[in-house]
């Protein structure tokens, strides 16, 4: 079942930032872009690399008007405590959200309910709060911050400029399309 428009849940969560712990909810999260980046545990192996990859673009992601949350099913505690642990996770400066209920982890339908770990999910949200994109990767195949931060660019591009669509491999200040009758059967 597609996620794709799906209201995200209402939600009240801890989260561990700026080395120390915030609460966040989703009036927090209305209003701007945001990516929901899931995985299954702290302390693990694949997870490092990929929240390490997101910190070095993290700057791209604010300059674009978005904002990241890390998202596992470990408490707030746990998180600082691999902050503390760490050097590689000392580089995030995104919110490290805490989902020990699971309640973001179902909510996004990522939770993996037997062993209580979330999949490894990636969404992307617009300002209203409905999920615009999706995916949900093996648990050791790790994601690329690029791509997601061209897809989220082309989000945004087309929201503004409804008239328009990006194309495949389409970057910031590509050209893109505009859907007619004279298009059908050139491309």
């Amino acid at each position: 079942m597609s996620q794709i428009g799906k209201q995200i849940v209402d939600f009240k969560v801890q989260a561990f930032v700026n080395n120390g712990f915030k609460e966040v909810s989703k009036e927090d999260v209305l209003g701007k872009w945001s990516v929901f980046f899931f995985y299954p545990a702290d302390f693990t192996f694949v997870c490092p690399t990929e929240l390490e990859d997101l910190a070095n673009k993290y700057s791209e992601f604010k300059a674009a008007g978005a904002e990241i949350y890390s998202v596992s099913c470990d408490t707030h505690f746990v998180h600082k405590a691999w902050y503390d642990a760490s050097a590689t996770i000392q580089k995030i400066k995104y919110p490290m959200l805490a989902d020990p209920t699971g309640v973001l982890a179902r909510g996004f339908d990522v939770m993996i309910e037997s062993v209580g770990l979330s999949e490894r999910g990636t969404f992307i949200v617009n300002p209203y709060g409905e999920i615009v994109a999706y995916e949900v990767v093996a648990g050791n195949i790790g994601r690329n911050a690029d791509e997601l931060l061209r897809r989220l660019q082309a989000l945004q591009f087309v929201a503004d400029h409804k008239d328009e669509v990006c194309p495949a491999k389409w970057h910031q200040g590509d050209k893109t399309l505009k859907p007619s009758i004279d298009l059908v059967g050139k491309l």
